[in-house]
């Protein structure tokens, strides 16, 4: 975990919801990092996923779903879309 994401995670006040908004940050991450272009800026993008991993921690049922619904926001948002 990159220090900029837990960063962003410390704004959970839950232990637990920071542990699932890690666990689902490296999942969604290893997804859609092998997903981007060459020339993607990979830390902006990384950035984007974590903000809309925080956005989604409070109505996941777990970080697997967490991560699948992050990965699923990703892709249907361009960047200057999301929250």
């Amino acid at each position: 975990m990159l220090w900029r994401d837990r960063v962003l995670f410390s704004s959970l006040n839950d232990p637990v919801d920071v542990a699932r908004a890690q666990a689902a940050m490296d999942a969604a991450w290893g997804k859609v990092r092998d997903s981007l272009k060459d020339n993607a800026n990979v830390v902006q993008e990384r950035s984007r996923l974590a903000c809309i991993v925080l956005g989604l921690v409070g109505i996941a049922e777990d970080e697997v779903d967490l991560a699948r619904r992050a990965v699923d926001r990703f892709f249907k948002m361009p960047p200057e879309s999301d929250p």
